[in-house]
């Protein structure tokens, strides 16, 4: 189970810096909770998709894995990503938490950065 798990994780962030959201959102439960510190959190698959298509402020960017870990369902990730926000250049570490249900889809996650709005 945790391989698939860490395969789904890193089928996310492709899809993610592919901007193929279709996939991205495939990889989610319905009732997903997805946390930010400091900002609303989002619940449920199409809350999800109104922030990726209309209010994410990232753009033109990409994620890159520094490392991966799982423990029975939750995969923990830290990485990298570049970009652009707000059309300046960024370049920021984060760490991403992903939680998933029985079926393999992401049920919980959690992004802690260092910017305010991510």
């Amino acid at each position: 189970m945790s391989q698939t798990n860490e395969d789904a994780v890193r089928a996310y962030y492709t899809a993610i810096d592919a901007e193929e959201y279709d996939t991205v959102f495939a990889l989610f439960d319905e009732s997903i909770v997805y946390e930010r510190p400091g900002q609303d959190n989002i619940r449920n698959r199409d809350a999800l998709k109104d922030f990726y298509l209309n209010q994410r402020p990232l753009s033109a960017g990409s994620h890159e894995i520094h490392s991966l870990t799982s423990e029975d369902e939750t995969v923990a990730v830290r990485g990298t990503f570049s970009g652009v926000q707000a059309d300046t250049a960024v370049s920021f570490g984060f760490a991403d938490f992903f939680v998933f249900n029985e079926a393999g889809l992401i049920k919980r996650r959690y992004t802690y950065t260092d910017r305010d709005t991510v």
